[in-house]
C-alpha cells in the first residue's frame, strides 16, 4: 500500500490500518471513512464538537501516543483535519 492509499479518519485523520478501527454504519457494517472513535452506528460520536476542538483534542492524543512534540502536532492538525471530509466547507 502506497502513501496515496492510506486511509485516514475524515473526521480526526486517524490512520485507518485495521479492520477493527473502521466506524460503524447504522446496520453495523463497516464505515470505511471515519474511525471507531468519531463515528458508531451511523453517527457521529461528538455530534456538538467543532473543527477546533477536534483539532485540540487530537493533539493530545498526538502527544500522549506518539510522544510527539506540542507544536509539531498542532502544526500537523492544523493542515490536515481542515482538509477532512467532515470538516470541507
Amino acid at each position: 500500500m502506497n502513501q496515496n492509499d492510506k486511509k485516514i479518519c475524515q473526521s480526526c485523520g486517524m490512520p485507518l490500518e485495521k479492520e477493527e478501527q473502521f466506524g460503524t454504519n447504522i446496520d453495523e457494517s463497516k464505515n470505511k471513512e471515519y474511525c471507531i472513535y468519531c463515528y458508531k452506528y451511523g453517527k457521529f460520536t461528538d455530534l456538538d464538537i467543532t473543527m477546533d476542538q477536534m483539532i485540540n483534542k487530537c493533539v493530545g492524543i498526538m502527544v500522549k501516543m506518539k510522544n510527539m512534540p506540542l507544536e509539531k502536532a498542532k502544526s500537523i492538525l492544523e493542515n490536515v483535519i481542515p482538509n477532512l471530509k467532515r470538516w470541507k466547507k
